[in-house]
């Protein structure tokens, strides 16, 4: 038996404490809720109105157009999609008087650099009049250079970094850690080359022969895709096709580059249009959290075969 004669108003107090504590939390979290919708919107609200800027500014005349190629050549980067973009756009208003692509990257996926080729080499077909040059600063190497090959001409820094044509698939091999620590792998597979490249099981010669002629047929549609862009531009060297870098400095003689220029340089005493707008196009923030979720969820779940640029 409680010997407390209040116990009775303590329980209903305590009660109405931990009620209204609760509804203190709900508040707080309702607030919260509110406040992240808020941010979404405007958000979204500044996106919108951001493009309808940009494309108040294509109506201009006079202009070079201006697209940044940066990073990684990925399906993350929505780099393929973007780049198609800004060149259509670009295309479109009738006040682009050329387009350069200002190219800072290592490579990347040798699909959408060949999907961003084919779709410059289409856009030129059907504009031949607004001439396409690509810009290099830092680097263009490997898919990088796949999609400037399609360009007009392409110009660089003497210390730019420019080539790398070849492609490569890398992986690990674990058998010999896992003999060491007593692990003994287990895999079935349905499909007599369906476990390639898999790093815990053994090496396998005609699994290897297949990777390596798959190689060297993306290998050779990219050695091609330079050759229809570059022309009789390039000189005949053995190490051009070799996988191997240059600097700006070196890449002119060997035809993989025309000449030496910055994007205010090629704008005003190339295209004679010193007015330069950017028309990069910038993925708004919710699309972008989305993909970075999806993309992030299939990085765990992917195998170590890659095949790349770089």
């Amino acid at each position: 038996m409680n010997d407390n004669p209040n116990w009775e108003r303590d329980l209903v107090e305590k009660l109405a404490m931990a009620a209204l504590v609760e509804q203190r939390r709900a508040r707080r979290w309702r607030i919260f809720f509110r406040l992240v919708w808020l941010v979404f919107f405007l958000v979204l609200i500044a996106s919108l109105w951001g493009g309808k800027r940009a494309a108040e500014r294509l109506e201009g005349s006079g202009y070079t157009a201006l697209i940044n190629l940066n990073g990684e050549i990925s399906t993350e980067n929505d780099t393929a999609e973007m780049m198609i973009e800004a060149l259509k756009d670009a295309y479109d208003d009738t006040g682009t008087k050329g387009i350069v692509i200002r190219a800072n990257s290592p490579g990347g996926s040798p699909v959408l650099s060949g999907i961003v080729y084919d779709e410059m080499r289409r856009l030129k077909k059907l504009h031949p009049s607004v001439p396409v040059y690509v810009v290099v600063e830092e680097m263009c190497a490997s898919g990088c250079y796949y999609i400037a090959s399609a360009a007009d001409r392409i110009y660089v820094d003497k210390a730019s970094i420019v080539g790398s044509i070849g492609v490569l698939s890398d992986g690990f091999g674990l058998t010999g850690l896992m003999e060491k620590m007593g692990v003994e792998r287990r895999l079935q597979t349905s499909g007599a080359n369906k476990g390639m490249g898999d790093p815990f099981s053994p090496r396998n010669p005609r699994h290897e022969a297949i990777r390596q002629e798959m190689l060297d047929a993306i290998h050779a549609q990219f050695i091609q895709a330079v050759k229809n862009g570059r022309g009789n531009r390039l000189k005949d060297d053995p190490e051009l096709f070799s996988g191997r870098v240059w600097i700006g400095e070196k890449s002119l003689p060997l035809g993989l580059a025309d000449g030496y220029g910055s994007v205010e340089s090629v704008a005003r005493d190339v295209i004679k249009s010193s007015a330069i707008v950017d028309v990069t196009p910038s993925p708004a923030l919710p699309d972008r959290f989305v993909r970075q979720f999806g993309v992030s969820f299939a990085d765990g779940v992917q195998s170590f075969f890659k095949t790349r640029w770089y």
